[in-house]
This record gives structure tokens, C-alpha cells and sequence, in this order.
């Protein structure tokens, strides 16, 4: 219902991200969802994808997907449900938080309601 992208706002990270999710969910048309909350908190390195998995179980859990702040215009190969024009209220039940680190160390967690 959300995912929670790892969005540093790179144009290779966000392009390569944008294109795994439409590979994921099969197509963009099926994509939820998506921002980035880095922007808000900063990059925290080691600690950025916890912040980030506990903001996604937040929005879980208060019905609220958070912004991606200071987004107006979308790399063109970026072309999802970016949330950019402030929270959005949404039943959200499942969540999916992306966490890229260096030298290839990916984690993506998945929350669900039970």
C-alpha cells in the first residue's frame, strides 16, 4: 500500500529504485505509493534504514503517508505516485521500507497489519 523509497535523490538511485519497483509490482500502473522521508531526516547511514522502517509502521499505523519534501519536478525517468504535496491520508495494511547501502549492502523490510 506504500513503499518507502531509499530516494536520495540521485539521479542514478532514484532511477535504477524507480525501475526495480515497476519490475516488482509489474508495471507502473501497479505500483503504490512511494516517498522518500531522507530528505527530512537527513542521511543517517547506518541508522537511516531503521528511522525509515519506523517511520513506515508510523504511517501504518496513523493512516498517513509522509511526503517526499522539496520534490516540484520529477526526473523524467521517474515516473511513479510520488507523494510530493504534503501527507496523504491512506488505509495503508502493507508497507515496504528501502534501504541501499554502499558497496551493494540492500535491505527492504515489509511490515503488515495482522
Amino acid at each position: 500500500d506504500y513503499v518507502n523509497a531509499h530516494g536520495t535523490s540521485t539521479p542514478v538511485n532514484d532511477k535504477n529504485e524507480t525501475a526495480a519497483l515497476k519490475e516488482l509490482f509489474g508495471g507502473k500502473e501497479n505500483c503504490p505509493p512511494v516517498s522518500s522521508t531522507k530528505g527530512q531526516v537527513g542521511h543517517c547511514l547506518g541508522a537511516a534504514g531503521a528511522i525509515e522502517a519506523v517511520i513506515s509502521l508510523m504511517a501504518m499505523r496513523d493512516g498517513i503517508l509522509p511526503p517526499t519534501i522539496n520534490l516540484s519536478t520529477a526526473d523524467e525517468n521517474c515516473d511513479l505516485d510520488y507523494i510530493s504535496d504534503g501527507a496523504r491520508k491512506a488505509d495503508i495494511n502493507v508497507v515496504m521500507s528501502n534501504s541501499f547501502g554502499f558497496g551493494g549492502t540492500n535491505g527492504v523490510v515489509i511490515f503488515k497489519k495482522i
